[in-house]
């Protein structure tokens, strides 16, 4: 556990971005969900409305915590209750931060956090990597895991400029699940569901939001 500010955190994050290249190590915690796997997860396990984890550019819901808010000191139940829907969160990784007592990273602390909102109410709708063997993995404190079956591509932050052709890589792909915290969930506690079922799911809803919104502007 590191213990420092959350503006020299914040410092370190704003100084990675506005560098003038990168490597593919940079990424760290900011790999971004694509929009199709999103909209996927959002028809099986949503309405999803807040993104606990965003770097402020890659939020998939309108409502969303970035490193600034350290949605580890929000109540995220109350929040939900507001907004009518669920939480989403695609998780940093990085090692465990904390800043005046608060934790701001550290996967074993964000699952106690969600674990302690679950009990509050509200449904958190987490995107991981599948990692049974490490401490933070909740196991049966999650409510339902869906294995994906297929590797997901992920997407680079919009910030990324390689530095040369061997960074040029556009995505990072591994075995991931989705892990529901919800204590109403009455449902099984595991289920599969294939990658292309929910990326087939995702882009049908985007066509069908870009078809709305084209016959919004032509009726106005």
């Amino acid at each position: 556990m590191v213990d420092f500010s959350r503006a020299e955190y914040l410092k370190q994050v704003n100084t990675l971005r506005s560098k003038s290249n990168h490597q593919l190590k940079d990424i760290g915690d900011q790999w971004c969900t694509p929009d199709a796997l999103f909209w996927g997860i959002d028809s099986l396990f949503g309405p999803l409305v807040l993104d606990l984890f965003s770097d402020g550019e890659n939020n998939k819901c309108l409502n969303y915590y970035t490193a600034a808010d350290n949605a580890l000191t929000k109540n995220w139940a109350d929040q939900l209750s507001k907004l009518n829907g669920a939480a989403f969160a695609n998780p940093p990784y990085s090692r465990a931060k904390q800043h005046r007592g608060h934790y701001i990273t550290g996967m074993s602390h964000i699952m106690s956090h969600t674990i302690k909102q679950r009990e509050l109410g509200g449904r958190y709708v987490y995107l991981v990597k599948v990692a049974t063997a490490e401490e933070w993995w909740p196991g049966d404190k999650a409510d339902h895991i869906a294995f994906i079956r297929g590797r997901i591509s992920f997407d680079m932050p919009k910030w990324f400029i390689p530095a040369d052709k061997r960074q040029e890589v556009t995505t990072a792909s591994f075995g991931v699940a989705i892990l529901i915290f919800d204590k109403t969930w009455t449902g099984p506690q595991l289920s599969y569901v294939h990658r292309d079922d929910l990326l087939t799911r995702g882009n049908t809803i985007m066509t069908r939001m870009k078809d709305e919104a084209s016959r919004i502007v032509v009726a106005a």
